[in-house]
């Protein structure tokens, strides 16, 4: 790997995975070989001393029983069969003078611990010290202790096998480490690496998605773990955005179609009048024309950017308390003329009184819809009926059902689809934006809307707006 690669992979969360993983592994080595070390130092001083304890009381029964001298002798006895330079003794007053002594040549550096007599002396308990000599390598450990009536005895022994035991775990220690740090960084890498493989297919997926290949998925199994769900939750944003995309594409066409169809017109009926009009009645009737199709392609782009804007939060909807009874009653009586212009009953069954917080302007355009709709493709002498009430399940139901022509199995999934028209519906006027505007209000008030229908025998619509808006 060239120098370049290895600086950017520094940048890289493999690295810092690895990075982290390492460390926090070598840190928790480290302080299990500082336990371990401590464990076996506290181990050593304290076998230390209870070594030198035991001489204690050797010394002691040999003062009681056979006198200072045998004490004395015995004491260099000891200290030339272990080694002048494994152990000393000395014999001390209360004051700290030496009285006697073993051959303490080799330990001319250690003197009397004046602290430590007075500690004793006041304590009468037995007082350790480790004392380490500049130019040695052994600590020496020290034991000062009363052996009988106004007799101190300075013990001191080498502590080699210590220092011996110390430089072994050094070595150890660092080989160890050594060994350690190249094991947690091959598993750590290997670990991370395989963590970030399903990363690295969102990538690869993602680069790909950028280039335009909507249709690439990320390869994702059915486990549970978190890249499994990062990998399923990317997926299903790729086919949100593709269907969106899809959406927006055949709106596109459908506004194009829609706007060509009015902008076609207009240009028309100009070019007719223009080419063979006369008099000023066939001006001023194209110019009626103009204005009319103009209105019709304004309340086209209005109803479409109100829709957006409600499917996506951007205008908050003006919520207040109202009687939701009296609005759809209201709406009812102003679609009785219409209805009966065309032969078709028009029943309205409503409760007496249903308070409801919601936005009224809202509210009646998306009614209003329901009912044009129902009535412009029931025939003559047909029927539509409007039911509001409330339900058991805490919800305000509005129902619009005709015995009209139907939807077809085919439509019926597409109809609260901006644009979409059904084939039979495509000889009546209209945008094909009623249903997708009554959709987007009654998900606004956190309601929604739903449809069943037969062709030939007629449709339903279900408006469930939840009372929990309502106070």
């Amino acid at each position: 790997m060239s120098l370049k690669g290895l600086l950017d992979l520094r940048h890289t969360l493999a690295f810092r995975l690895t990075f982290w993983y390492t460390g926090v592994f070598m840190v928790s080595s480290a302080i299990a070989f500082l336990f371990f070390y401590l464990l076996i130092t506290s181990v050593i001083r304290g076998s230390t001393d209870q070594d030198l304890m035991s001489k204690v009381r050797t010394f002691s029964s040999v003062l009681n029983t056979r006198g200072i001298d045998a004490v004395t002798q015995q004491a260099i006895l000891e200290a030339q069969a272990a080694g002048e330079k494994k152990i000393f003794f000395r014999f001390l007053y209360p004051s700290g003078t030496v009285f006697s002594s073993s051959n303490i040549a080799y330990w001319r550096n250690i003197g009397v611990g004046r602290a430590a007599v007075r500690r004793l002396i006041e304590d009468g308990k037995p007082v350790f010290d480790t004392i380490r000599i500049t130019d040695r390598r052994h600590q020496v450990r020290v034991l000062y202790a009363v052996l009988g009536p106004g007799i101190i005895l300075q013990l001191g022994q080498s502590m080699e096998s210590y220092t011996s035991i110390f430089d072994v775990f050094r070595r150890i220690f660092v080989t160890t480490m050594a060994g350690l740090f190249v094991f947690g960084v091959i598993v750590g890498w290997f670990l991370a690496r395989r963590a970030l493989v399903g990363v690295e297919n969102v990538t690869r997926a993602a680069r790909r998605i950028s280039e335009g290949s909507l249709e690439e998925r990320v390869p994702a199994k059915k486990g549970e773990d978190e890249i499994d769900q990062l990998a399923n939750t990317f997926n299903q944003m790729l086919d949100r955005i593709q269907r969106l995309v899809a959406g927006i594409k055949e709106m596109s066409d459908n506004i194009a179609h829609d706007l060509k169809s009015h902008i076609t017109r207009i240009r028309g009926t100009a070019e007719v009048t223009l080419t063979t009009g006369t008099s000023l009645t066939e001006f001023e009737k194209m110019a009626a024309n103009t204005i009319e199709e103009c209105d019709r392609l304004m309340d086209m782009i209005n109803t479409m950017l109100f829709i957006s804007k409600t499917e996506t939060g951007v205008d908050a909807i003006d919520r207040r308390e109202i009687d939701l009874a009296e609005l759809v009653r209201d709406a009812c009586f102003l679609f009785q003329s219409p209805a009966e212009d065309k032969g078709v009953t028009l029943t309205c069954n409503i409760s007496d009184h249903l308070p409801f917080y919601g936005d009224v302007r809202l509210i009646q355009r998306m009614v209003a819809n329901l009912l044009d709709n129902a009535i412009k493709y029931t025939p003559f002498g047909g029927k539509v009926d409007l039911t509001v009430h409330a339900g058991s399940d805490r919800a305000v139901h509005i129902t619009v059902a005709d015995n009209g022509m139907g939807i077809s199995e085919k439509d019926l999934p597409h109809i609260f689809e901006r644009f979409y028209r059904a084939d039979p519906s495509r000889s009546e006027a209209g945008s094909g934006l009623g249903l997708s505007l009554a959709r987007a209000v009654s998900r606004a008030h956190g309601g929604d809307i739903s449809v069943t229908s037969t062709r030939k025998q007629g449709s339903t619509f279900t408006i469930t707006l939840p009372q929990s808006t309502a106070s």
